[in-house]
């Protein structure tokens, strides 16, 4: 269960299937992961929920009628900066994914995922990390071996315990986490991340995770 939160954090379902919706939000209920105050089957729906209910996180379906989540995203974060997103996706939304973490989507997970790894996605982003589940990462490390994609950024102008701070982001340690395994204070992992951003151009940990895979500095 989510212990270092003071309080459950509150979100929003928003997906155009009824049954997944339904499902989803019993199953986080009654593991008691945090509480949901609304379910919208389109961004439209959800978009109004907002004016009224301001949830800590939203769990974002990418495809849906009427408004997608790609459009629906934008539009929250304008209305509440703060607030954070996961995208719930399945194989073959791989063409939206850098368009939802520049919109700032804080993670994605698969619809297909089990409960304990939805749990521990929600209990990341609340304490201000990414998530990706390992499966999706897996996706993404076949398409860019598949499209061959050149590199955009280059890493030789990281430091070895940059390298290092990195691969443990990729592998979903928390800044405390990092800390104690690389006997450093959060203060300087934090440092090493700001650094991070700035050296790769990215905007965000979850494009750094990217950046990392498509650079080989991390293989799953």
């Amino acid at each position: 269960m989510i212990q270092s939160i003071k309080r459950k954090p509150t979100l929003i379902i928003v997906d155009d299937h009824l049954i997944f919706q339904q499902g989803l939000k019993a199953m986080i209920t009654a593991e008691n992961i945090a509480t949901v105050v609304g379910e919208a089957s389109n961004g439209i729906e959800f978009i109004e929920m907002l004016s009224v209910c301001k949830p800590d996180l939203v769990l974002m379906d990418i495809d849906m009628p009427e408004m997608n989540g790609m459009e629906a995203t934008k539009k929250a974060i304008e209305l509440i900066p703060d607030i954070k997103i996961i995208a719930l996706t399945m194989f073959g939304d791989e063409e939206y994914y850098y368009k939802m973490i520049d919109l700032g989507v804080k993670g994605f997970i698969l619809k297909s995922t089990g409960i304990a790894e939805i749990e521990k996605a929600i209990r990341d982003v609340m304490q201000g990390e990414s998530y990706f589940s390992n499966e999706l990462l897996r996706k993404i490390i076949m398409n860019f071996s598949r499209n061959n994609e050149q590199k955009k950024n280059d890493p030789k102008n990281l430091t070895e315990r940059e390298i290092e701070v990195l691969q443990q982001i990729c592998l979903g340690s928390t800044t405390d986490e990092i800390a104690q395994k690389l006997n450093i204070s959060p203060k300087t992992v934090k440092s090493h991340r700001a650094n991070l951003l700035e050296k790769t151009a990215c905007k965000n940990t979850a494009t750094l995770i990217l950046f990392a895979l498509r650079n080989k500095i991390i293989d799953l």
